[in-house]
């Protein structure tokens, strides 16, 4: 079934794994265990951006690079098969004709449609997050699978599934996470890592509930909505990410379907990281009327068409409509 991913490395002394503009846990929970699970490459790990301080918690996350490496003789992308997430590096003309040249791998669990335009192969299948999707393949094809690269495929499904307590989780979830624990990684002292990277310094605590008292609610309070301008990203993002800070305490308040996290940026970009609550699974979709894409509990989007009013009214013209009817008229 996973077949063609060994088929993809057979030859290939060199793969650059590659993550998205956006990197979280699972992103990088599957660059670092591919790392290790490719142990007879050699093996670069590139992201276009600095990978945020509260990331820092895995061991290994100052293996990834600002440094693409041009002479891989293939390359890995994890996480992410649309083309928005990957436009920054796109927008570098050498990166981009790299991509259109070189063997690509694509591995990805959302139900977004890949919309890559650069030849590729790929392994696309619905899970809770990629890194489980990974331990499948590695398994498939007698990777050995050792205790580091086991810790970086448990830390990249606890960040992907909130500690495997959203609604995607399925059994094989919960088996899998028992494989990786017999492998040698154990959660208790992962989560507790987790933990001490993500304390909050008094002033990220002041700023958080600065973000909650910004956040505005629409649609008779089903719809939650916060502001992030480019000053606060300048300020906080490289200590905290705001959404991480926001999103899931509007989980907690009563009524709330839909929380909306948007960031505004000099360009004129607009991005917006959604999460959905309850049997409320709409995020996808929400997400997908402005081009973006994800699970249906928690999607993204960028623009740079759309103010942020008119991103606010979108998102209170189509929300009822996904709730109620389950369509939508595109836009």
């Amino acid at each position: 079934m996973y077949a063609n991913f060994k088929s993809f490395l057979d030859g290939k002394k060199s793969i650059c794994v590659i993550q998205a503009e956006n990197p979280d846990g699972d992103s990088l929970g599957s660059a670092i265990a591919l790392d290790y699970l490719l142990e007879d490459k050699e093996v670069s790990l590139y992201c276009p951006i600095d990978i945020p301080k509260y990331l820092h918690y895995f061991s290994d996350w100052s293996r990834v690079s600002l440094d693409f490496n041009f002479r891989a003789d293939g390359y890995i992308i994890v996480d992410t098969a649309a083309e928005v997430l990957l436009s920054k590096l796109l927008e570098d003309s050498a990166i981009k004709n790299r991509l259109y040249s070189a063997p690509v791998f694509v591995i990805d669990h959302h139900e977004t449609e890949d919309d890559l335009a650069f030849p590729h192969e790929s392994i696309i299948e619905v899970r809770p997050a990629a890194t489980e999707l990974i331990f499948e393949i590695a398994k498939e094809n007698n990777f050995e699978i050792s205790k580091s690269a086991a810790e970086a495929l448990m830390q990249g499904v606890m960040s992907d599934t909130l500690g495997l307590t959203s609604v995607n989780v399925t059994p094989r979830t919960f088996e899998v996470m028992a494989e990786l624990s017999r492998l040698g990684a154990k959660i208790g002292e992962l989560e507790e890592k987790r933990r001490e990277y993500m304390k909050k310094s008094p002033r990220i605590f002041e700023y958080k509930a600065d973000l909650i008292k910004r956040t505005e609610f629409y649609l008779d309070g089903q719809l939650a909505t916060v502001l992030i301008p480019w000053e606060d990203i300048e300020e906080y993002s490289d200590e905290y990410n705001p959404n991480v800070l926001i999103l899931e305490e509007l989980r907690m308040v009563e009524n709330v379907k839909v929380a909306v996290a948007i960031k505004t940026y000099p360009d004129g970009k607009v991005t917006g990281k959604l999460r959905c609550f309850g049997d409320t699974a709409i995020a996808d979709k929400i997400a997908g009327y402005f081009g973006g894409g994800g699970h249906p509990y928690a999607a993204g989007f960028r623009t740079y068409d759309t103010s942020y009013e008119e991103v606010i009214k979108d998102l209170i013209t189509i929300i009822p409509n996904l709730i109620n009817e389950g369509v939508y008229n595109d836009k």
